[in-house]
């Protein structure tokens, strides 16, 4: 059978690369076309177009964006007319990806929809285009399935959190050879960056972690380069820090080994949780964009670790409180055992909430089932 896959970020690139290999296992005829990133094309999708390309995170960088993303869109729908795909899996991107279903759904295209839109956090009237325009939907986090069935009459399918396989499976190998490989420091702890994987995001983060560096001179501190950004992106980040140091595509490496880490919100809090790393999670956005979704977005929390779990585990720093004081102050606590000891006890009840292991097996089952 003939599969078509739209992500459109670094998260969901990781997802459907699992669901890929899935589908292979399932379908060993799989013809796979995709929008995504390296690790999907590494899975066996033929790729149409890499996610660093698509990604325009915020309300005034959509807005400025406007032309190429119409652009992408018009290039998409011709793409799929002519792969004439049996299935049409869309993973997160709702921006993208519901303007496609809409389309989809007047070309009589079978749509399966994996990693819901954020409906419960802001825009749940897009429920009613879901309802409308999705044949069937996968959600990942133990609250979706109440929440489209009980409040919106959608029945859904719970596959379980993906990451939880993707990091169980992981093989981190030895710690020495990592340390000397990227040319650490023998015996430092390490403090992991993880800043985001947009450069807008990144360049506002990563200013404001690194102010924090030297505050922690028995630490070293090693940013996680995001797929698709080139060493020299980061080079201005790592000049004159005598402390910081840069790998690229071993985040799970790093978590790894990790003491501690400062995260941007998103999938990467709870990939750090999984790898038992306490953290303190931060934000910082552009001023208008968050202001506006400051009175649109319903949530109490911005990392997936206190949204799962209703409670603040980890810190979160946001906006006018994300500063290199507070930062520094936040990071101090998280290395003292009794508050480290607390992080990770809840860390082991987020696990249990998020469901077993075989989210990719189940979602290929679901999509391939559909069709038969």
């Amino acid at each position: 059978m003939k599969y078509y896959i739209i992500a459109g970020e670094a998260s969901g690139d990781l997802h459907g690369s699992n669901l890929i290999k899935e589908i292979h296992k399932k379908d060993t005829h799989a013809s796979i076309r995709a929008w995504g990133g390296d690790l999907m094309e590494k899975a066996g999708a033929h790729l149409v177009k890499h996610y660093r390309n698509l990604a325009f995170m915020g309300f005034l960088e959509v807005l400025l964006n406007l032309r190429t993303i119409l652009k992408n869109i018009k290039t998409c729908k011709s793409d799929i007319l002519d792969f004439k795909p049996d299935v049409l899996i869309f993973i997160d991107y709702p921006g993208f990806n519901m303007r496609i279903a809409k389309w989809a759904k007047t070309q009589g295209i079978h749509t399966h929809y994996y990693i819901a839109p954020q409906v419960w956090a802001w825009k749940e009237n897009r429920v009613n285009a879901i309802k409308r325009d999705v044949d069937k939907m996968s959600v990942i986090l133990p609250f979706e399935k109440q929440f489209f069935e009980e409040k919106h009459q959608f029945p859904v399918n719970f596959v379980g959190h993906p990451l939880l396989d993707a990091v169980e499976t992981f093989q981190a190998g030895s710690e020495e050879d990592f340390r000397a490989a990227n040319g650490l420091d023998a015996q430092k702890p390490i403090i992991a960056l993880l800043p985001g994987s947009r450069k807008q995001e990144i360049r506002k983060l990563l200013k404001v972690m690194l102010q924090s560096v030297q505050k922690f001179s028995d630490y070293q501190f090693v940013i996680a380069g995001a797929p698709g950004q080139e060493e020299a992106f980061y080079q201005p980040f790592l000049s004159n820090q005598a402390n910081v140091f840069w790998v690229q595509n071993q985040t799970y490496k790093l978590l790894s080994f990790s003491y501690a880490a400062l995260v941007t919100s998103g999938t990467a809090t709870l990939e750090t949780a999984l790898f038992e790393v306490p953290q303190v999670v931060c934000y910082k956005g552009n001023g208008i964009s968050y202001q506006i979704a400051k009175r649109i977005v319903n949530l109490d929390y911005i990392s997936l670790v206190n949204l799962v779990l209703e409670k603040e585990v980890v810190t979160e720093l946001i906006q006018s409180d994300c500063h290199a004081e507070r930062i520094t102050q936040e990071l101090e606590a998280i290395l003292h055992t009794n508050i480290r000891d607390t992080i990770l006890s809840n860390y082991t009840l987020l696990k249990t909430q998020l469901g077993g292991k075989g989210a990719s097996q189940r979602v290929a089952e679901s999509i391939i089932n559909q069709l038969s």
